[in-house]
């Protein structure tokens, strides 16, 4: 099993949330990686507030946003987790509107350029994202994933 599919603890993947904008949409993740065990609250309000002082510069592919902060006491492990919305929210970039949140927590660096670029590789497919927002059940999610 890839760390990739390993970051993917139980309660981690949230399928067709609502969201009012892109901050209720990062807090949903959040809720992802606070649910699995991977950080607590806090970690949520540091992927926020790196949004708000560098912009949204997670927003890496059309509808795709991977939020994270750096690593610290609010990451308990490395893991990740998904939240596709119901309907897309803007974040101030070009690729907006964003329907699929992959939010990402590291214990330390190298697990967290491991981990991105073990996503890369998942991401760069042209075909992923809308794949991803076609599956209608976290197992189908998982199945993408692996």
């Amino acid at each position: 099993m890839s760390l990739l599919e390993k970051a993917f603890g139980k309660g981690s993947i949230l399928l067709n949330q609502t969201a009012a904008d892109w901050q209720g949409a990062v807090r949903r993740a959040g809720d992802g990686l606070v649910a699995s065990g991977c950080t607590t609250s806090a970690y949520t309000d540091a992927m926020i507030a790196t949004i708000d002082d560098l912009g949204p510069y997670i927003v890496i592919a059309p509808g795709l946003a991977m939020p994270h902060a750096r690593p610290g006491d609010s990451v308990l492990h490395t893991g990740m987790s998904l939240v596709t919305l119901a309907k897309p929210v803007d974040f101030g970039s070009n690729n907006d509107p964003v329907r699929a949140v992959f939010a990402l927590a590291a214990r330390d660096h190298d697990k967290h350029l491991e981990l991105l670029s073990e996503f890369a590789g998942k991401a760069s497919d042209p075909d992923f994202v809308n794949s991803l927002l076609s599956c209608q059940t976290e197992a189908q999610i998982r199945t993408l994933i692996h």
